[in-house]
């Protein structure tokens, strides 16, 4: 049985083409860090800010190597059990009660009290075995056959205290459970950790990641995402698109429109028939790719100024060999 591990990426270059195949578009700075999270099996902290493409990245990883992605969404208040295994009680109550009607039989053949106690301990064993247990994610990453792509997806939004708990799992890919002794993955899992970067990491988690911080693309690289993510839109309104894009980057906005906003702004644009960017179309889309009205006032505010820029910056000789 192939595990993920026995892939090999022997470039930087083959790990780049191995994202194009899956519609992934990857800078230099991403394949590079892959490459070496994978060579070297260890875990990769993605920070950068909401949408550039970090959950997506673990996803595509995924896919490449054929194996489950298994994801672990952080939140406040994420402790041990809803990470790694919670028992089942109700299970254990009715195993309680099923003991309870076959006492007697369960006692046939136990002559004195320790006799009657070792046959009682042998089913008592069983409340805390895996077959009253109820796997999450970090539990279930461990215990795959052949690996798995372990997304550990907003470290940031989580409580120090759950951050220090992984320090263990991300050291020596095993956890402790006192029930069950220590368990130790069957295959390394690739581990992506992403984080908006709400809060600091600590020194601790960070020493044992590789860091990657994805950014929002330049223009150039934003247009080859199109390309790919949206194929029916023509050379002209990427360009122009794009340029949009980049320069409402610049104003000061609660929430810059990120790489995802960007493509659902390019497929509106295609459902709507448009060719060119123009004051009627883009007032009437802005709230596709900004989110708060005192940002699409903001973007209103300038918008002759935004869109002869856009238009500037696409005809340009740079922009349409780029």
């Amino acid at each position: 049985m192939k595990s993920l591990h026995q892939a090999h990426f022997d470039s930087v270059d083959l790990v780049a083409k191995a994202f194009a195949s899956v519609d992934y578009i990857a800078s230099r700075e991403i394949a590079t860090s892959v490459y070496l999270g994978f060579n070297l099996e260890k875990p990769i902290l993605v920070e950068g800010p909401a949408g550039v493409g970090k959950t997506e990245l673990a996803k595509g990883m995924a896919e490449i190597l054929d194996v489950p992605l298994i994801r672990m969404q952080c939140y406040e208040g994420l402790d041990e059990s809803k990470a790694l295994y919670e028992w089942k009680y109700g299970k254990q109550l009715l195993y309680t009660q099923l003991l309870k009607d076959k006492l007697g039989e369960m006692m046939q053949g136990a002559v004195g009290l320790a006799a009657s106690m070792d046959k009682l301990h042998a089913h008592d064993d069983l409340f805390f075995s895996e077959h009253f247990l109820e796997p999450r994610p970090l539990y279930q990453a461990l215990h795959q056959e052949r690996g798995c792509v372990l997304l550990i997806d907003e470290i940031d939004k989580s409580d120090p205290e759950f951050e220090a708990f992984l320090l263990e799992v991300l050291s020596d890919f095993q956890v402790s459970v006192p029930e069950l002794g220590t368990i130790k993955a069957k295959v390394k899992p690739l581990v992506f950790l992403t984080s908006n970067n709400t809060r600091e990491m600590s020194d601790a988690l960070k020493r044992r990641c590789l860091h990657l911080h994805i950014s929002f693309p330049k223009a150039a690289l934003e247009r080859r995402i199109l390309e790919r993510r949206v194929p029916g839109l023509s050379a002209t309104l990427n360009r122009e698109l794009v340029a949009f894009i980049q320069a409402v980057r610049q104003l000061d906005l609660k929430k810059l429109p990120s790489v995802s906003e960007t493509i659902d702004w390019a497929k509106t644009l295609l459902l709507l028939h448009a060719e060119h960017l123009n004051l009627d179309v883009v007032r009437d889309t802005l709230n596709v790719f900004l989110k708060f009205e005192q940002d699409i006032a903001t973007a209103n505010a300038q918008m002759s100024t935004l869109l002869q820029q856009a238009r500037k910056d696409a005809e340009s000789p740079r922009a349409s060999h780029a």
